[in-house]
């Protein structure tokens, strides 16, 4: 009988298990020959056979990593201006401040929950230098008209992709076309994971070989080649004041197993949100956006609204789930409603203000059972009606 359900349960089999246990026995524990063999799988994965001909990934040890690395190789920095969305977590907006340059907040599509195009056009100076969509929850952004906007102002676009693997706009996966530079993250919860890890993926090689140099301390040579080749392997350069960004090897040999399962797990995915959908149409809900037309949403989050018809707040429903033992979160708390981030905008924010005040995250993961949600149901029906 179930009586409580977490918010999020990993997927982890015994082929990540081996995958791992393999990599402790290979001797080589920190970034190596696994994860030169994980960046190439990973294009392939996202890019297919032709598409992956160009893309290049830099894994990296988080999503934060990979967008830092790319603003870097994008040339921000101070007196520089960054748009981003206010409904994202802080780590989009913390890293444009990484480079002395400011993060200018902008609304989103009560619609979409994306980014709003029409804020961003509204947004732009002359100072501004780049857009940093968030594909919220896995929905993909209108990528072709911010990609429009971009050219059109001599913008680039580095697309935060923390959410959105695998997810496609416009018959591209994302992080194949229309952004500059694309981050993709595999922290725990994320819809496939190495425990903490990113990828910074790009089609740009000048970006992908600053990125790369960056990555580990500034050092002129690939970290792996720096053992490896016989070529006077032991003389290196310094190059630039670099990070300590790269992944490991113990890292990359779970992610390899967790990208082949990529497919398995969406339909999982979907599958859980097929059922939420069935189930709580008779609820006084908005329930969470789907993908445009011709486009595939990776389902990471199923967030939910509290429809103007619904007799409790947003806290009290969150109480009553929390006293059924039902872990649940909040995506996000705007960044205009934080202490820091506030100071760094005078603007209104109306969508996203409408959208904090009555959201609400539900539990969905890879091998959530029909009796979990069903239990989850329950308690918001019990709730609700």
């Amino acid at each position: 009988m179930i009586n409580s359900v977490p918010f999020f349960r990993p997927s982890i089999g015994a082929r990540e298990i081996e995958a791992v246990t393999a990599s402790l026995r290979s001797g080589w524990l920190t970034t190596g020959p696994t994860a030169k063999a994980f960046e190439a799988e990973f294009c392939l994965k996202i890019g297919g056979a032709t598409a992956a001909a160009g893309l290049h990934a830099i894994a990296v040890n988080s999503a934060t990593a990979a967008l830092h690395l790319g603003l870097e190789a994008l040339g921000i920095g101070p007196g520089d201006e960054v748009i981003v969305p206010t409904l994202t977590f802080t780590a989009t907006a913390e890293v444009v401040r990484y480079l002395g340059a400011k993060p200018v907040l902008v609304d989103i599509d009560p619609d979409t929950l994306c980014i709003d195009p029409n804020a961003v056009e509204a947004a732009i100076t002359d100072a501004t230098k780049a857009i940093m969509p968030v594909h919220f929850a896995g929905r993909p952004c209108d990528m072709t008209r911010l990609r429009t906007i971009a050219d059109r102002h001599g913008l680039y676009i580095l697309d935060d992709a923390a959410h959105a693997l695998p997810a496609f706009h416009a018959g591209h996966h994302i992080g194949t076309a229309f952004a500059d530079a694309t981050a993709f993250s595999f922290y725990a919860n994320k819809t496939m994971t190495t425990g903490e890890g990113g990828m910074l993926v790009t089609r740009d090689p000048k970006i992908a070989e600053r990125a790369r140099i960056m990555r580990l301390h500034g050092i002129d040579r690939d970290v792996f080649n720096r053992f490896t080749d016989n070529k006077a392997s032991y003389l290196y350069d310094v190059v630039a004041p670099g990070f300590k960004y790269n992944l490991t090897d113990l890292a990359a040999a779970m992610g390899r197993v967790q990208l082949d399962r990529l497919e398995e797990f969406l339909h999982k995915r979907e599958a859980v949100k097929a059922r939420y959908f069935e189930r709580l149409a008779h609820l006084p809900l908005i329930l969470p956006p789907e993908a445009a037309r011709g486009d595939v949403h990776s389902w990471h989050l199923f967030v939910i609204q509290l429809a103007p018809a619904a007799k409790v707040t947003r806290d009290e429903l969150a109480r009553a789930l929390q006293t059924r033992n039902i872990g649940i979160s909040l995506h996000y708390r705007p960044l205009h409603r934080m202490t820091y981030w506030a100071a760094f905008t005078h603007a209104r924010f109306p969508a996203a203000d409408a959208y904090f005040d009555r959201c609400l995250t539900l539990p969905l993961f890879m091998d959530m059972s029909e009796a979990e949600v069903d239990y989850v149901v329950a308690a918001l029906t019990e709730t609700l009606s």
